[in-house]
């Protein structure tokens, strides 16, 4: 039987994001804790797979919150301008990633009835949280989520690198996610 076009952005989208749970599972106690480029690193990834993912936008409700910071102020090893909280434990952030997972599977995963053909993102909610890309703002369901899966990606190699050169070991491979 021929896989559809869902099931094979499903199983692609989630190798991304196992990838990416993988990565953090194995960090070290003590680079999770002392690495804040890691850290912060880890929790981009995480916070903007969350918002990309959420449809219609204003239902956007980040289980580990943020503090938009002006960049003058951010603090060192910050990728960006959204500071978490509170350094999150890996167990949190790894709870966080299953249920963008689910969040994942609900979109597009088996049984799935989304039309991709949608505006992502209506003009009221632009500013709602802070986190959009001027960029992204004309894009379809279809079009973040291609866009999202690259960031995961792109992200998922810089953690594997960080992994690889301060503690030694990287997270696998995966080929295709299963369900």
């Amino acid at each position: 039987m021929k896989p559809d076009f869902k099931q094979v952005l499903w199983e692609n989208f989630a190798a991304s994001i196992d990838m990416l749970k993988d990565v953090i599972q194995i960090c070290p106690d003590d680079l999770w804790e002392k690495d804040r480029q890691f850290f912060y690193m880890a929790y981009h990834t995480v916070i903007f797979m969350d918002y990309y993912l959420t449809y219609p936008v204003t239902d956007f409700e980040p289980q580990l919150p943020y503090t938009l910071l002006p960049f003058e102020n951010l603090p060192p090893g910050a990728i960006d301008d959204v500071i978490p909280n509170r350094h999150y434990q890996q167990s949190e952030m790894l709870a966080y990633i299953a249920h963008i997972r689910n969040k994942c599977a609900a979109l597009i995963g088996p049984g799935s009835t989304q039309n991709l053909e949608e505006q992502w993102i209506e003009p009221s909610a632009i500013e709602l949280h802070g986190l959009c890309p001027s960029l992204v703002e004309e894009y379809t369901i279809l079009e973040i989520l291609f866009y999202n899966f690259r960031h995961v990606q792109h992200h998922v190699g810089q953690l594997n690198l960080l992994l690889r050169t301060k503690a030694g070991r990287a997270a696998d491979w995966i080929a295709r996610a299963g369900v």
